[in-house]
């Protein structure tokens, strides 16, 4: 890092610095990672997030202190943890950042070296753990030693290139390549929609749809590789923990049976508890097995449906669509985004563990529910018995009656159809005296019901709340209550903080007039990249400016009150509004004249 400092040179260097002229400018901030911009090394980038996944689990625990500490400084014990995780992998993204390829390539390539060198051989000389035998720790840091050999192949790539575009043998990539599906994006904005739409195959329908002018930011792409790799982690502690307690129940078990078979009386309690913990044991170990690939499932689902959430939430802000957020979060506080970014990482990957945790152990308690009221009935051919006394015939009877009251209101009290064509009856009352009645009968018997619905209200509500725990991008509040949720609050201030530093209209548009000044300036040289017009087109000409601005506002007569405007005359009364609303109408008519132009001009079956 000291390496990479000092050949980033800073752009205003101190006025002490004149008296060593070569170290003028040198040692620059070196940056690890841009959270905000950045698209280059993307990948690269995620794979030295997945080479940290392991202590980044590690902080969970209390591990890797060496020495006990009191409850009020944990949490500095935390903030030294962090601090020494981030110093020790900062060499891995500072060696990707860094504007100088070969120095950054060749000393990423030699940390990466002694890194994978270091852990290969821990992992050779005690291979074994307490948990998973003799190959616990390659089980466990397989995805680590891939993510480094993918880091030693990056860095080797990186240097060849280096060396190659040094020696002219290829062009450097600029930044204007890594935005060009910006420009893109853009592109498709100006022109007109076409007339068929795309015919997309089953997987872009039913499962994914890829946008070629939408790419993740380094940040997303990171984060959802450690969620992953954590995910993993946790999923084998959990089985392994699982089947250790398990192993010990079964041993508990024994011991009774042993106990019992000691005992001279038949009766005892021991004798008839045996089968009960072995039916218990049974039951327990199968369902949480089946929970824990079941929770595993839906945290993975999570992890991608997020990115899906991220992309369709950006792209609405981007058409300056706001309506899917609350109404308090239309303007939320630019430093509560611009922190949102800080925290949306580490964030939504504890989400993602601890959900994981919280799903599973809940989705436990509702796969025993489900064995011992419904399966083992069934089984010991107990169920019509069971039925007749269980709640759930209860409850099928509510729900039968609720079905049955709309049923009758859509029968004998709703008109009929204005239309054969229409889906549904009007929303108007037929017999109303009969209603009165009905309702009047009704009444008294949905006080009673209301009970067992304010009942399945709250549990309908904290199972919803606690399957969609690790969703951030969803809140589990309810209406109005939003802000009580920090980490919907994180994400929302995280997809705006996004959208103003990312926006392609934005940022096309500002590469644009950058370019412009520059080339009235003359060639000098900047950190600012232009986008090039590959279609050839030149505009050119006040005359054509002028057109082009006609047609926009022809199009778009809205944009008619946006403009700035010269000051009126106090003897000129033109309303902007009117003349917005004449030039709106008069774009309807000339459209309306095109369009029977064209019908006119179409050939008739008779014509042929």
């Amino acid at each position: 890092v000291f390496l990479l400092s000092f050949v980033q040179r800073r752009a205003r260097p101190q006025p002490f610095e004149h008296r060593f002229p070569y170290l003028r400018g040198r040692f620059g901030i070196v940056v690890p990672l841009d959270f905000i911009c950045s698209l280059s090394n993307r990948w690269s980038y995620g794979f030295a997030f997945g080479a940290i996944a392991p202590s980044v689990i590690q902080l969970f625990s209390e591990s890797y202190t060496p020495f006990t500490v009191p409850n009020w400084a944990k949490v500095i014990v935390y903030v030294v943890g962090a601090i020494e995780v981030g110093v020790a992998y900062l060499p891995f993204f500072a060696c990707l950042s860094t504007p100088n390829r070969i120095l950054g390539g060749v000393l990423g390539l030699l940390y990466t070296l002694m890194w994978l060198i270091v852990r290969l051989y821990d992992t050779i000389s005690c291979p074994s753990g307490r948990i998973l035998g003799h190959h616990e720790k390659l089980i466990i840091l397989w995805p680590f030693f891939l993510c480094l050999f993918f880091l030693l192949v990056r860095f080797v790539y990186i240097i060849v290139k280096a060396v190659r575009i040094h020696l002219q043998l290829q062009p450097d990539e600029s930044e204007e390549d890594l935005q060009f599906h910006q420009f893109r994006y853009v592109q498709t904005l100006l022109k007109r929609p076409p007339e068929r739409p795309e015919e997309k195959s089953w997987f872009r329908r039913k499962v994914y749809d890829w946008d070629p002018h939408f790419k993740f930011p380094n940040r997303m792409i990171g984060t959802s590789i450690i969620s992953l790799i954590g995910l993993y982690t946790m999923t084998l502690a959990d089985y392994s923990l699982s089947d250790y307690t398990f192993d010990k129940l079964d041993a508990l078990k024994n011991s009774l049976a042993e106990i019992a078979s000691s005992c001279n009386e038949t009766n005892n309690v021991f004798t008839s508890l045996i089968p009960r913990m072995n039916e218990f044991s049974f039951v327990a170990r199968r369902s949480w097995l089946a929970t824990t690939i079941f929770s595993t499932l839906t945290s993975v689902t999570y992890t991608f449906h997020v990115l899906v959430c991220y992309r369709k939430h950006l792209k609405r802000l981007w058409r300056g669509q706001k309506t899917f957020l609350p109404e308090k979060f239309h303007k939320p506080s630019p430093a509560v985004s611009v922190a949102a970014i800080t925290r949306y990482s580490g964030w939504q990957i504890a989400f993602t563990l601890w959900g994981f945790l919280i799903v599973h152990f809940v989705q436990f308690l509702f796969a025993l529910l489900f064995v011992y009221g419904v399966v083992l009935p069934i089984q010991k051919g107990h169920f019509l018995s069971w039925l007749s006394t269980n709640i759930m015939l209860t409850i099928l009877l509510v729900i039968a009656l609720v079905v049955v009251q709309i049923i009758l209101v859509q029968i004998f009290f709703l008109q009929d159809k204005l239309s054969p064509d229409d889906k549904e009856k009007p929303l108007a009352l037929n017999n109303r005296k009969a209603f009165h009645c009905f309702n009047y009968f009704f009444f008294f018997y949905n006080v009673v019901m209301g009970l067992s619905n304010c009942i399945l209200r709250l549990l309908s509500s904290c199972i919803v709340g606690t399957w969609l725990v690790s969703r951030i991008d969803r809140t589990i509040m309810q209406r109005g209550y939003e802000s009580m949720d920090p980490g919907y609050g994180t994400w929302i201030g995280m997809i705006f903080a996004d959208h103003y530093h990312s926006n392609p209209v934005m940022v096309s548009f500002c590469h644009l007039l950058l370019g412009r000044t520059l080339d009235k300036q003359g060639p000098a040289v900047s950190s600012y990249a232009t986008f090039s017009n590959k279609t050839g087109c030149s505009v050119g000409g006040r005359i054509r400016v002028r057109w082009l601005l006609l047609y926009t506002l022809l199009r778009n007569p809205a944009l008619i009150m946006l403009r700035k405007r010269k000051k009126l005359a106090q003897n000129d009364n033109q309303d902007p509004l009117i003349l917005a609303r004449a030039v709106t109408s008069q774009a309807q008519q000339a459209a309306e004249l095109d369009n029977n132009k064209t019908a006119e001009t179409e050939p008739t079956q008779s014509d042929i």
